[in-house]
């Protein structure tokens, strides 16, 4: 991808700058064709991929080293572009099927409030993904 172009202003809220970089993902697979391959199913596999990238990188790390993987830069440098790998494949797979990534995780966020109320009471064996 070519590099954005120089802004001097203000950074643009998070929702604004997010849009910006889906178009731009958008932009960069048009003009290389790649509509034909962006489907919805190839995009979930391929995130799939990236995500497991991922957990590869923490996989048999101890709890501690997993915390301080950022400290050295050989590291952190892995995870962020794996991160980076995966959040673009999210936008491409929101991108084909119209969802828009911040209302249906805002909507989410709202449906969990319901169901795990921070009333003080806990429930261990329930999880936010049940």
């Amino acid at each position: 991808m070519s590099a954005a172009p120089a802004d001097d202003g203000p950074e643009p809220p998070h929702g604004e700058r997010l849009y910006r970089l889906q178009r731009r993902l958008a932009a960069f697979a048009a003009a290389r064709d790649w509509a034909p391959y962006h489907t919805p199913k190839n995009l979930a596999v391929a995130l799939s991929v990236e995500a497991s990238e991922l957990v590869e990188i923490f996989q048999w790390l101890t709890p501690e080293q997993s915390a301080a993987i950022m400290e050295k830069p050989e590291n952190a440098h892995r995870v962020t572009d794996e991160v980076a790998d995966v959040l673009a494949y999210l936008l491409q797979f929101c991108e084909v099927l119209g969802v828009d990534v911040l209302d249906a995780l805002a909507a989410k966020i709202e449906r969990n409030e319901l169901r795990f109320p921070a009333t003080g009471t806990s429930t261990p064996d329930r999880h936010s993904s049940e």
